[in-house]
């Protein structure tokens, strides 16, 4: 099969899908696929030919290391050989064509949707959901609306735009989150009034719109769902502070235990909510929803993600593993399911 591992991008997460990419890039490869892996923004500047898909041209830039903070953006525009005009770097669109699959390793820039709308244009096919479920679930203010018309519990929030004021006073300790975002980027625990408006401030850099969520002090927890049907969940334990994109990527800064280690009748309410949020944010092929569990063990989904990480230290595999699927497999079967999607 010829795939091309879509990756890069121009979102605060680019370091995160580079690396996504370069293993689920390997693990095709070790299956005997013909695997092409492509920077979607800095594009392909050699002949478009089938031996691309033979001899893939990898650039170097962080394709599998992870830094402390996310990258800079204007640098990975300064290194775009036809200036930034349009997303799509050069002769992206033509390589995907040829393709049978894309494999979507896109984190930020590709959760929006859009590149899903373009690809289903073209006909161009691709893992994952389609592009309205990948719009809803990027944006969390209409995830929460949707959670709460389909019984999912979830903290309480609210939403609003730079110079609004707020709908309902506010509670601390409280969450600042950007609305479309993801890997903990711009996000911020608010303990005071004064944190609170700097973390306001930080997170308008990021979104135009903004979330400030009920803060859930308690166990966090993952849940990924492949067709429909949940994976075991996965408890999350930063050594220091909360779950955020250091300690999501850094390995040895957070323990993760999978199966979690929590009494069936509980695990068994975080399956059954991720499998509801699925359904209730019309998601396909697969996802990963992140939870939050208090001190009386009440359950409060966050958010749901729509392409989830692919890294060494990511979730997914690790649920996958614990059901006995290796990476190399998942990877296949997120291919096979996808496929599935859409030929209905």
């Amino acid at each position: 099969m010829k795939i091309v591992v879509l990756t890069g991008g121009i979102s605060t997460e680019r370091d995160v899908s580079l690396s996504s990419g370069s293993m689920i890039f390997q693990a095709l490869c070790n299956r005997g696929h013909q695997v092409m892996l492509l920077d979607v923004y800095l594009g392909y500047d050699g002949a478009v030919t089938e031996e691309v898909f033979a001899s893939s041209k990898v650039r170097e830039e962080g394709t599998s290391r992870i830094m402390l903070t996310h990258p800079d953006l204007e640098s990975v525009r300064a290194m775009r050989p036809d200036g930034d005009s349009m997303y799509f770097g050069p002769h992206v669109i033509d390589i995907c064509r040829q393709a049978d699959i894309v494999f979507m390793a896109l984190h930020g820039d590709g959760e929006t949707g859009r590149i899903q709308a373009a690809f289903d244009l073209m006909g161009i096919r691709y893992t994952g959901s389609d592009y309205v479920s990948s719009a809803i679930a990027m944006d969390k203010a209409l995830t929460k609306e949707i959670f709460l018309q389909n019984q999912i519990p979830t903290p309480g929030s609210f939403a609003m735009k730079k110079g609004e004021a707020e709908p309902e006073p506010v509670s601390f300790p409280c969450v600042v989150k950007v609305c479309s975002g993801g890997s903990s980027v711009g996000v911020y625990i608010c303990e005071d009034q004064a944190s609170y408006e700097a973390a306001k401030q930080e997170a308008y850099y990021y979104d135009s719109q903004i979330l400030v969520e009920q803060y859930i002090k308690g166990r966090e927890f993952s849940v990924g769902v492949i067709e429909g049907k949940a994976l075991p969940a996965i408890e999350i334990a930063p050594l220091e502070g909360f779950y955020d994109y250091k300690n999501k990527y850094q390995a040895g800064s957070t323990i993760e235990t999978c199966p979690a280690d929590i009494p069936k009748e509980a695990e068994m309410r975080l399956r059954q909510a991720a499998e509801g949020a699925f359904r209730a944010l019309r998601l396909q092929a697969y996802a990963r929803m992140d939870f939050m569990m208090n001190g009386q063990g009440e359950i409060f989904c966050l958010e749901a993600n729509t392409l989830p990480g692919m890294t060494p230290t990511s979730l997914l595999p690790q649920e996958a593993a614990a059901q006995g699927m290796d990476f190399e497999t998942l990877c296949e079967h997120l291919i096979e399911v996808s496929l599935r999607k859409q030929r209905k």
